[in-house]
């Protein structure tokens, strides 16, 4: 039963309390199974373990740590049990579950050296070398206010890395705008701006050559600008810890499509946002159609949420009390720093991308190999406190980006309906940051014709996906909305949809490329006279590292 408890002197929050029966089935099935656990340790046949942690050799050869790992998957599945019958509401129960998860992979056996067989294998074996290498790791992270979770000696941007050739054309207070260097003797005569979120680094879209997103765009024949945000830091003074979500909209998005729009002398443009990049593109976008302005002929969002009513995991994180506390922080100025951002993106797995590298790096010792989207992921970026509170309540909290006239700017009424150009809208299968049906609830909230993809993977890995790999697959469903239409039930979708091997890459090439007009001389050089190179690219504002 539980009791929803409103009394000025008591929690405002319904206390969990399990149904007696659903205890007493919970209670009974963990003693029988520790009961059969305790009959195989006895008998010398331990069944493997589901979790690969526990897996090697070093562990089951040590049948006491495997009794032990065992032990803690059963407690795990009683614990998660117990969230389950609890009888509160789904919010409430999302919270749980995420506590009870968050504790069970902080003393999961194989975090420590005392019930790690593995580790104490290696300590052995390294005469104490390992674990002395492990606390040198650790030390070194501890300098750099960040967990290694690769060799970042591997990288510099510029060199290996961010390394397609362009120009910054321009730059203000927020943004630099970089246009990338023709790969083609001939290109199209409409550019694609490409707008990144401004919560990491934009080379996410321009790794290493063989993964470049925007390269594989200047192969096609485009030319491609893309908006790299500045970083800001606490040392500065010219007032860029307050800037607000109106000023990204004016000084950073649609300034970007104006400049690619003069450069090519193209009255619209081609658009592409990714994630919250996506999400201040689409705004961006209705406040120019408010004011009469049309700068762009197809939009691309790739991982977006503009309805933000299923935003997943994240969900956990959202309320009133924790909006308000923020607002209080970081409404008038200041940062959110990119520390706390990247803290928290990273327990929303921490088995993955939290106790895996406290075990590899500092219990074992090891050095992470080099992988480029883990650097990237480390390099994150501090958000103006302005920005962040206004985006945490206008979306997450109250969702009213999605609703007509829910949010005004400079005065304007913003309305998502109004965005009736061609629309390429992609999706992740297995993302947790925009679970994919969210992705495709934009369909029902732009008006133009619609092409809905959705790719194999994660909120990254599914994106970042080179045709050259052939790896994954992706959906896509023919039967598209046209302009006027209503879009299909994401089930429905997904059940009329065909499954295709490889990279989404060429399906959206070939979509776009009805868009990006005729054919023409590449040009010689970046920018014009109003707009003069400025430095190679990768620029100097992705320099800057936050931590």
């Amino acid at each position: 039963m539980y009791q929803n408890v409103n009394s000025p002197n008591t929690p405002s929050w319904p206390l969990a309390v399990l149904a007696p029966e659903d205890l007493a089935n919970i209670q009974a099935e963990f003693s029988r199974a520790y009961a059969e656990l305790l009959t195989q340790a006895r008998e010398g046949n331990l069944e493997a373990p589901a979790d690969r942690r526990f897996r090697s050799e070093a562990w089951q050869a040590n049948r006491f740590a495997l009794l032990n790992a065992r032990i803690w998957e059963l407690s795990a599945r009683t614990m998660f049990s117990m969230v389950d019958a609890a009888q509160v509401s789904e919010a409430v129960r999302n919270r749980l579950r995420f506590s009870v998860m968050q504790w069970l992979e902080a003393t999961a056996p194989s975090n420590f050296v005392f019930t790690n067989p593995e580790v104490q294998q290696l300590l052995l074996e390294t005469g104490g070398k390992s674990l002395a290498a492990g606390l040198q790791n650790l030390l070194q992270d501890i300098g750099k206010g960040r967990m290694s979770q690769t060799d970042e000696s591997v990288f510099e941007l510029g060199r290996n890395i961010a390394v397609t050739p362009g120009h910054v054309v321009f730059q203000n207070a927020l943004m630099q705008v970089i246009q990338y260097a023709p790969a083609t003797p001939r290109v199209y005569a409409r550019p694609l701006v490409v707008v990144p979120p401004c919560i990491n680094k934009y080379y996410i879209l321009d790794l290493q050559p063989e993964n470049s997103f925007v390269r594989h765009a200047v192969e096609q024949g485009h030319t491609v600008f893309i908006v790299s945000w500045r970083n800001p830091l606490p040392s500065d003074t010219d007032g860029s810890d307050k800037a607000g979500w109106a000023d990204y909209l004016e000084d950073g998005v649609l300034q970007a499509l104006r400049v690619a729009s003069e450069i090519t002398r193209q009255p619209a443009v081609n658009a592409l946002g990714f994630c919250v990049g996506g999400t201040m593109l689409a705004n961006a976008l209705a406040l120019a159609h408010a004011r009469g302005e049309r700068p762009v002929e197809s939009l691309t969002l790739l991982t977006t949420l503009l309805d933000f009513s299923d935003t997943g995991v994240l969900d956990v994180f959202i309320d009133e009390a924790h909006v308000s506390l923020r607002e209080q922080q970081l409404g008038q100025g200041g940062l959110m720093t990119a520390r706390e951002l990247g803290t928290t993106f990273s327990f929303l797995r921490p088995a993955e991308l939290v106790w895996n590298y406290v075990v590899n790096n500092y219990l074992k010792g090891t050095t992470p190999p080099a992988f480029d989207l883990l650097y990237w992921n480390s390099d994150g970026t501090n958000l103006p406190g302005p920005f962040f509170t206004w985006y945490l309540r206008n979306t997450y909290l109250e969702n009213r980006l999605c609703k007509p006239g829910g949010v005004v700017i400079d005065g304007h009424p913003i309305d998502l309906g109004t965005l009736d150009m061609p629309a390429y809208i992609y999706g992740s299968r297995e993302d947790h940051i925009v679970p994919w049906k969210s992705a495709y609830a934009s369909c029902s909230l732009l008006t133009g014709q619609r092409r809905f993809v959705l790719g194999a993977s994660g909120h990254i890995a599914g994106v970042v996906n080179p045709p050259a790999k052939k790896r994954r697959s992706y959906w896509a469903n023919d039967a598209a909305p046209e302009a006027g239409q209503r879009a299909a039930a994401a089930d429905d979708w997904l059940a009329a949809a065909q499954e295709h091997t490889g990279s989404w890459w060429p399906d959206w090439a070939a979509w776009l490329v009805q868009y990006a007009g005729a054919m023409k001389q590449a040009p010689a050089r970046p920018g014009n006279r109003q707009y003069k190179p400025l430095e190679p690219a990768p620029g100097s504002y992705v320099s800057v590292r936050a931590v």
